[in-house]
């Protein structure tokens, strides 16, 4: 039987395994969190849920006949026994709707406040979340505040259900706001009390049942049309000493003919011995507003913290979505200006990096578990019309690699042995055993054509090279995923290095080929075990110690890109997490002198732009296209979208052409752009987290099939066994 300390342990252990890594709940709730503001900053601008019908006219035969013929105050708490109310003689009720307008109503309340006048205010919810200090202004300077749903729906085409949830959104916003209720109502729409029909009356019954008094209106200024300040004086102004209820608008649009003509309204009806008041008091009525405390205060002011967060955030997004939109221009600008001044530059007639360089090199293979490639790279480094030695590492490989290598009893050929001690000390191993003074190193899942050597190490010629990238392509392109990554090898790293040679900033020596001075790593102190990027952490180091690193497009290497998500995502997990750490490691070179100072100031911040804060960014062009689509404008937004992918297909054309590369996949390129980059982004964002929350990342092999070999190279014999499994 199992003791009761050993099924503790085993529970214990079940319950670590079942917990969720920090590293993928903290994006799992950015997530969602932006997911929610985004749906918050909808539903508060009437893009969510928004009901923007309007029902014409229809019968009045069931109004009762003393509201069609009574005042614009509808009292119908008492469903049997329903008031229409009016104002007396020299009163005025200014109202004011679809407020507060944060252009507008402040003008408004100064002229009101200028003429010692007072107003009623009926704010959508909509709107007062957004705005919660200009309701509390309302309130502080003395003025009413009644309610305008909000949404701004027509009623009459409004189930109960949805009649409260309006009602009791808009208080929720108004007690946030200003710390009140309010018991007075206009309904989106509406106009005189004599214009109730059969299908406003039930409404406005439903309304006074919930403790509302309904106000209309008897003057209206027709303020929305722009009639100019004449007009609008001359409709609100009433008969003789009648009093009135004067419909105006703080809100909807240019409200600056409004504003111009209270300027001359408020003093010539106070001549005229008007008082400007708010409802209840004109009525002799308790106020409308009522304090809110407890439990209803917490959470109205909760409503309209999350709504300004929101907001904010939203703002951001929006900034970000603008500064994405000014670096994929200029980017993608720079890019194809530098690239083809790269190509024009190297590819004319009579180009030398100087000297042709002949003598042998030495190629360093580090190579842990790689018996399925480990025989096609080797094979491919014998056909080489350049004369060199190969060393593999075998770090620790428990498979059987280095046996595979010693019993192919190649010339020139070697293999070092050493305890697994990680990639940077099998090339640091390899280096040591090096004879010659260039070193070329590869992967051990890549393979080269016959002239990538003697390409790759021409540079040289040039003694201010101290390392030569070369050109990294995708060799098992056939699914989608390889595709996609070969769009990405082609544009998005090959194209880039063509541009960061022009600017003297290379920022990554690919492992699967490159090329290094022995004497310039060794003033660099060799790779580097301080990141998990060590080709990145080379190459700065190389700029910083004041040698060239150049791009030589004709050395072309074909590598194993991984065939299944989650192989790609350990891929580039380490990738960005490695580069970021790179650029941490090398960080004080911002401020230093020299050729550090130069590439500090030039190169990090450009990497930094380029290769982190661009891709995290990046997703929100995608973002903003889902939101568009589902809550408009579609249109515009479709676009817009359209314009930055065509951008990025001529740009990624251009970079075929240079590669001489078929067209056909670039097909798949839209659905890259809306897959691949939230992969991309997720694995970057995941970066972050683990870096800065002090997490730790391991390197983590990739499972290879050996299925890459160089064009026009004579196929290996396949291994018995092979169970290459589908792209997943």
């Amino acid at each position: 039987m199992t003791s009761p300390g050993r099924r503790r342990a085993q529970k214990q252990r079940r319950v670590r395994r079942r917990r969720l890594p920090m590293r993928y709940l903290l994006p799992s709730l950015l997530l969602v969190a932006l997911l929610a503001m985004l749906m918050l900053r909808g539903y508060v601008h009437s893009e969510i849920l928004a009901d923007h019908r309007v029902r014409p006219p229809v019968s009045y035969d069931q109004v009762p006949e003393h509201i069609l013929k009574g005042g614009p105050v509808i009292d119908a708490r008492d469903r049997n026994a329903p008031k229409a109310l009016s104002v007396p003689e020299k009163k005025l009720v200014l109202t004011f709707d679809d407020g507060p307008d944060p252009v507008w109503t402040p003008r408004v309340l100064d002229k009101l406040k200028e003429y010692d006048a007072h107003g009623v205010f009926f704010v959508t919810g909509t709107m007062a979340s957004r705005h919660p200090d200009l309701v509390e202004r309302m309130v502080k300077e003395g003025h009413e505040v009644g309610l305008h749903t909000f949404n701004h729906p027509d009623l009459s085409f409004q189930t109960k259900n949805r009649i409260d949830w309006e009602l009791s959104q808009n208080q929720l916003a108004i007690a946030g706001a200003a710390g009140i209720r309010s018991s007075l109502f206009r309904p989106p729409y509406s106009s005189f009390s004599s214009a109730l029909d059969n299908e406003a009356w039930p409404v406005t019954q439903y309304i006074g049942e919930r403790g509302y008094i309904t106000a209309f209106n008897n003057t209206d200024s027709e303020d929305w049309k722009r009639p100019g300040a004449d007009a609008i004086i001359k409709r609100s102004t009433p008969k003789g000493t009648q009093g009135a209820i004067v419909l105006m608008h703080d809100s909807g649009g240019d409200r600056s003919q409004t504003v111009e003509a209270l300027d001359r309204f408020l003093p010539q009806m106070q001549k005229r011995g008007y008082d400007f008041t708010v409802l209840t008091e004109a009525l002799g009525a308790p106020s409308a507003h009522t304090p809110v405390t407890g439990i209803e205060l917490w959470k109205g002011r909760a409503w309209v913290t999350a709504v300004a967060v929101s907001e904010s955030t939203t703002t951001v997004l929006v900034g970000g979505l603008a500064v994405i939109g000014v670096l994929v221009i200029g980017r993608f600008g720079l890019m194809l200006v530098l690239s083809f001044a790269h190509a024009r530059k190297v590819r004319r007639r009579g180009f030398t990096w100087g000297a042709a360089v002949t003598e042998p090199v030495t190629v360093l293979v580090p190579a842990y578990n790689e018996k399925e490639c480990i025989e096609n790279t080797v094979r491919s480094l014998m056909a080489s019309d350049h004369p060199i030695e190969v060393i593999v590492i075998d770090d620790g490989s428990t498979d059987g690699t280095a046996d595979i290598v010693e019993n192919m009893w190649l010339p020139n050929v070697r293999v070092v042995r050493q305890v697994n001690s990680g990639k940077p000390e099998a090339l640091n191993n390899g280096i040591r055993h090096a004879r010659h003074d260039i070193i070329v190193m590869m992967d051990g899942d890549t393979v080269f054509e016959p002239s990538t050597v003697r390409e790759l190490v021409q540079p040289f010629g040039d003694p201010r090279v101290g390392a030569v990238a070369g050109n990294a392509k995708v060799g098992n392109r056939d699914s989608l995923i390889g595709a996609w990554q070969h769009i990405e090898y082609v544009m998005g790293f090959n194209l880039d290095r063509r541009m960061y040679d022009l600017l003297g900033c290379m920022p990554t020596i690919p492992g699967a080929v490159g090329a290094f001075r022995r004497d310039a790593l060794e003033r660099v102190g060799g790779m580097s075990e301080d990141t998990l990027a060590e080709d990145t952490d080379i190459t700065m180091a190389m700029h910083r110690d004041g040698w060239r690193v150049v791009y030589a497009e004709r050395a072309r290497a074909w590598t194993e890109a991984p065939e299944s998500v989650q192989q790609l995502w350990s891929q580039r997990y380490r990738w960005s997490y490695g580069t970021m750490q790179a650029i941490w490691k090398h960080r004080r070179a911002i401020i230093e002198r020299g050729p550090s100072g130069r590439f500090g100031r030039v190169g990090l911040p450009l990497v930094s732009l380029f290769m982190v804060l661009f891709p995290l960014l990046a997703p929100l062009i995608d973002v903003f296209l889902l939101y568009g689509l589902v809550f408009g404008p579609t249109g515009q937004t479709v676009v817009a979208w359209l314009g930055v992918l065509a951008i990025q297909a001529v740009c990624a054309a251009y970079a075929f052409r240079l590669d001489r590369e078929s067209m056909v996949h670039l097909i798949s390129l839209p659905l890259q752009q809306l897959l691949y980059r939230q992969l991309m982004y997720v694995v970057l964002l995941q970066s972050w987290i683990t870096a800065l929350t002090g997490g730790r990342l391991r390197w983590q092999k990739l499972r290879r099939t050996g299925v890459v070999e160089a064009p026009g190279s004579i196929p290996s014999q396949r291994r018995s066994g092979d169970d290459r499994r589908p792209v997943a």
